[in-house]
């Protein structure tokens, strides 16, 4: 299996203001599941701008050993699907949990036998919260001791039925969704709270009858379209730039063409209760997904509570809330978010100690922590960032306010934003 990171190095942030304009990575949630989507559907689709992230190319070459044929040109990838069969060695999933999750529940409804394997990372990862109900749906599901590797073997022609959540979970309900492309019979999801419904928007787009309200998913019997998907940019990969804008002096930044999906947004909601100046500008409708152009400007923050919903609609973007908790007034408190402990490193405790280490108080609790602003400084040794991106990223709009920071690895980045130092020095002017 490989690595999650091709290359480790050490890399140094600087500080300095963030100005003119960029479009940041495709989205990488939309990314993945337009190729799966395109995969399903019998004819060619065309996927415009995705991610070129290491997750997302885990998932075109997944499809490819799933038996689509898949044309890369960089600007776009085509996937001629619907002619899906058994791969004939192991999927390597990299560092994925949305490849390995996702296409666990297409392969069980498929008919599909296919072990998934991945780097030691997601070795970690739980999956028995996908298994469960995809053996409720009559596939096989072979777990080791809850983890990777997975084997699954699937069932075709699935009848359907009604489905609870355990917890609200994006990866979760899309796994089931999946799983039932082919379903007899029509299809209902109880026990969301608006996690993000990305695969929910993609399904209409893909031409099938799916009603939703951010608790309740249903899905009718029907068949897949193939269609062109322009992908937004990632709010995720904006919210470092947002972060670092918002709290560095002289910053004037606009972040082009970035998803707004209401599910996704916990994060700008919490920006905006700290008083942060973001506008959003040209609103408007891309391939099924609401987009904007955000303009956001340096002003001074507030402390506030953060847990709920606002967390299940943010929850990939709490580290670097915490670094926009460091540089606010009062004491910042984030809860609900347990869930950040099972990522790709354990999150609270890594964003943690990059802060104690940039001189933050910060109070680790079991479900999030409490950020007391103003004592940002620059470190005094290379700060670790756990071979996770989101970690690594965050060190950046921390350092922008405050000083240059080192970290130990910034080739974990490219997992899911390759570009992301080029876009950042060219933001800082150099």
């Amino acid at each position: 299996m490989h690595t999650s990171s091709q290359l480790v190095a050490v890399f140094r942030f600087r500080a300095g203001p963030l100005r003119g304009e960029i479009r940041v990575a495709g989205d990488k949630s939309i990314s993945h599941r337009a190729l799966m989507f395109g995969a399903l559907a019998r004819g060619r689709s065309r996927v415009e701008l995705p991610n070129r992230g290491a997750d997302v190319l885990a998932t075109r070459d997944a499809i490819v050993a799933l038996g689509a044929k898949v044309g890369d040109g960089g600007e776009a990838i085509l996937v001629n699907g619907g002619n899906l069969h058994d791969p004939s060695a192991t999927i390597d999933a990299q560092n994925s949990g949305t490849t390995t999750r996702l296409l666990l529940g297409l392969c069980a409804g498929k008919g599909i036998t296919a072990r998934f394997d991945g780097d030691a990372s997601l070795r970690r990862r739980p999956m028995e919260r996908v298994a469960r109900p995809l053996r409720a749906l009559g596939a096989s599901i072979e777990t080791t001791v809850g983890c990777l590797p997975v084997t699954v073997r699937g069932i075709t022609s699935p009848s359907g039925g009604e489905f609870a959540l355990e917890l609200p979970s994006a990866q979760i309900k899309s796994a089931i969704l999946l799983a039932n492309i082919d379903a007899t019979g029509p299809v209902r999801i109880t026990g969301d709270r608006f996690s993000r419904d990305h695969t929910e928007r993609m399904l209409r787009h893909f031409g099938r009858t799916i009603e939703f309200d951010g608790r309740t998913i249903e899905l009718t019997p029907g068949k897949l379209t193939p269609q062109r998907v322009r992908v937004p940019a990632d709010l995720s990969g904006a919210a470092f730039f947002i972060v670092a804008a918002a709290t560095t002096h002289g910053s004037d930044l606009t972040l082009r063409e970035v998803g707004v999906n209401p599910t996704r947004t916990g994060f700008l909601d919490a920006m905006r209760a700290m008083n942060a100046d973001i506008t959003l500008e040209n609103a408007r409708d891309l391939d099924g997904e609401p987009v904007a152009d955000l303009r956001v400007r340096y002003r001074p923050l507030r402390a506030v509570t953060i847990d709920g919903e606002i967390v299940v609609r943010g929850i990939d973007e709490i580290p670097v809330l915490a670094v926009a908790a460091a540089h606010a007034t009062g004491t910042t408190s984030i809860r609900d978010a347990a869930e950040l402990r099972t990522k790709e490193s354990d999150r609270v405790a890594a964003i943690a100690t990059v802060l104690r280490a940039c001189g933050v108080e910060i109070v680790e609790r079991e479900d999030g922590f409490d950020v007391t602003g103003g004592g940002a400084r620059t470190p005094q040794t290379t700060l670790p960032v756990f071979d996770d991106h989101r970690i690594a990223m965050s060190v950046a709009a921390l350092a922008a306010p405050t000083g240059a920071h080192a970290i130990d690895d910034v080739g974990c980045i490219a997992i899911s934003f390759p570009e992301f130092v080029a876009l950042w020095e060219r933001a800082q002017g150099s």
